[in-house]
């Protein structure tokens, strides 16, 4: 039995094929190497993974993950993964090979993530030919939830929000400034704290210019500090995965006409489309 996975910073997608070829899907929290270490992700997983999963007769896990684009960072769920499923042969790979393979196949193309935090790439067709590091949440992870939620953040916190919205704010989560800066600075995981607040601007409606304007502005930022920096960017269709870029399309695809990039491919997951790859991949070594 084969799994694929999809690992974000908050969420990880798990597609297990099993020996009649029968897909089964299931959830667990995101590991990011960042912000979990080993012994974290062994016990995640312990807790998290269906307690019907024969882990014995795992052959091969294909983990694809935020966050694991170093050998050092890789490392750390390789570890955890092996530990976890001890038959299989594990592969851990970046989430923006995941994002490409599922968007474009075996054909090269601009493919990016919009989740919890940003990636951007240029795929040969077989690997990430070209990545503009995105800094993650401290620096950069423009256009990223974490990054429409600080601006929420800010504006809240600082007392720019409209009264009507911050009212909206405060019955909704009942946090005040002060817990805010608690939770970001002093508390763990800020960047999924951060990004939980993109669902606040996606569901506010008491104000939806303001809710409009601070998407607008992050994509904005995003194609103006990366997508922009790519050589010819032009030339490529804007091939996108993530809750982002899927839940605030219409704003995305506004930006990148702007930018004068056409619009290819929105997912919300690129969970189908990777196991599909995968089993692709397979059908064509067993030809060879």
């Amino acid at each position: 039995m084969i799994i694929i996975a999809d690992g974000g910073s908050t969420k990880t997608n798990w597609c297990l094929l099993n020996d009649a070829g029968q897909k089964i899907y299931f959830n667990t929290e995101g590991y990011n190497p960042f912000f979990s270490n080993t012994e974290y992700i062994i016990q995640s997983l312990k807790d998290g993974l269906p307690t019907d999963l024969e882990l014995d007769k795992i052959t091969e896990v294909n983990y694809y993950g935020a966050g694991c684009d170093t050998e050092v960072m890789a490392q750390i769920v390789l570890k955890a993964m092996e530990t976890v499923f001890k038959t299989a042969k594990v592969f851990v790979g970046h989430d923006l090979l995941a994002a490409a393979r599922a968007l474009l196949g075996n054909k090269p193309g601009f493919a990016a993530i919009l989740g919890t935090g940003t990636n951007t790439c240029i795929y040969d067709g077989k690997d990430v030919a070209f990545n503009i590091n995105s800094l993650a949440y401290i620096l950069g992870d423009e256009g990223s939830g974490c990054h429409i939620g600080k601006k929420l953040l800010v504006d809240y916190v600082r007392g720019y929000m409209p009264l009507v919205v911050r009212e909206r704010f405060w019955e909704t989560y009942k946090l005040t400034p002060n817990d805010v800066i608690d939770a970001v600075y002093y508390k763990p995981l800020p960047n999924r704290f951060c990004a939980s607040f993109s669902r606040f601007v996606y569901d506010n409606n008491v104000h939806a210019e303001y809710s409009r304007n601070i998407v607008a502005t992050a994509f904005t930022e995003f194609f103006e500090n990366l997508v922009s920096h790519y050589p010819k960017y032009k030339e490529y269709t804007f091939n996108c995965i993530g809750s982002v870029g899927y839940n605030f399309r219409n704003v995305l695809e506004e930006v990148a006409a702007q930018y004068e990039m056409e619009i290819g491919k929105i997912m919300r997951s690129p969970i189908d489309d990777l196991v599909q790859f995968h089993i692709d991949m397979a059908e064509q070594q067993a030809k060879a």
